[in-house]
């Protein structure tokens, strides 16, 4: 039989061996494995929203949202028709969706104002405070003058509630910061200072403002008229602002236009170079007042 020679295998001996600096390498890696295990698992596991005391989110948002901007861009508004909804609708939730309500910017809503473009003619621009409802009798019946609530973005979100969670990218249907809060960048409120200073910034020509004559400040400093509004028309645009200082038929009159409170929107208004006009019961106005009271002395 041939010789043959086996060359001696150690049984302890390992196939390779790791330098010391790859087993350093390799524990690093580990542990920042687990690390990134454990902080996806936190980012990742489910938390409850924020509770607020305010009301939710409107049931319905999204198809109440792009229902009414269809009906404005294709019915109301046709010369809008190019609108894109959807896109309007995607850019105004990624405002707030995701974020503490708590904690919005106006840069948040600044995509949505940059999309949304609308021109209005000049002399035919209508301001409000404490008069809602009658400032937009007025401007269905006549057609042709514009509230903020007139505008495409304002129809859209006339009354609605909307809010975010950071715990989810959904609306917050359960529930959203009350401006008692101490909370007044939430989305709502932040929202309707956005537009409204840039409704502001976009009016020419006269200007008019429907103020409440049955309260005792007519021109209210704190409203979003007296905060946002008036400080930002353009004294380049705009050469005459008309108050119209209306008195609810069933109720006294507390103010008129020689009033203080209508003195302090004039002095304001013309030191901003903005000549100042003022008017008890604008007549069309009172007609409008009058459909719902026609038998009333004011009124013959």
């Amino acid at each position: 039989m041939a010789n043959y020679e086996f060359s001696q295998v150690s049984g302890d001996r390992p196939c390779c061996r790791l330098s010391r600096k790859a087993q350093i390498c390799l524990g690093i890696g580990l542990l920042l494995l687990i690390a990134s295990v454990v902080v996806a698992v936190i980012l990742l596991w489910p938390r409850a929203p924020l509770v607020w005391e305010g009301k939710p989110t409107t049931k319905h948002f999204p198809e109440i949202f792009l229902g009414r901007c269809l009906v404005y861009t294709q019915i109301l508004r046709p010369e809008m028709r190019d609108q894109d909804c959807k896109k309007i609708l995607n850019t105004f939730k990624r405002a707030f969706v995701s974020k503490n309500p708590c904690n919005i910017t106006k840069e948040d809503y600044e995509p949505l104002v940059q999309l949304v473009t609308q021109t209005l003619p000049c002399n035919k621009t209508l301001f409000w405070s404490k008069s809602k409802h009658l400032a937009h009798e007025y401007t269905w019946i006549q057609g042709k003058i514009f509230t903020l609530e007139d505008t495409l973005l304002g129809y859209i979100a006339d009354d609605l509630m909307w809010c975010g969670d950071p715990s989810t990218s959904d609306m917050n249907y359960d529930s959203c910061p009350h401006w008692s809060e101490n909370c007044p960048n939430n989305p709502v409120s932040l929202f309707w200072k956005v537009i409204s200073q840039k409704f502001a910034e976009a009016a020419c020509g006269v200007v008019q403002v429907m103020l409440n004559g049955s309260l005792s400040e007519p021109f209210y400093k704190n409203s979003t008229f007296g905060s946002v509004e008036v400080f930002n028309l353009d004294p380049n645009k705009v050469h005459k602002l008309q108050a119209w200082v209306m008195h609810d038929i069933e109720a006294d009159s507390s103010n008129s236009c020689s009033g203080s409170s209508i003195n302090e929107l004039k002095l304001i208004v013309e030191k901003r170079n903005i000549a100042f006009a003022c008017q008890d019961n604008y007549r069309p106005v009172r007609f409008v007042q009058c459909v719902k009271n026609p038998e009333h002395a004011s009124c013959s």
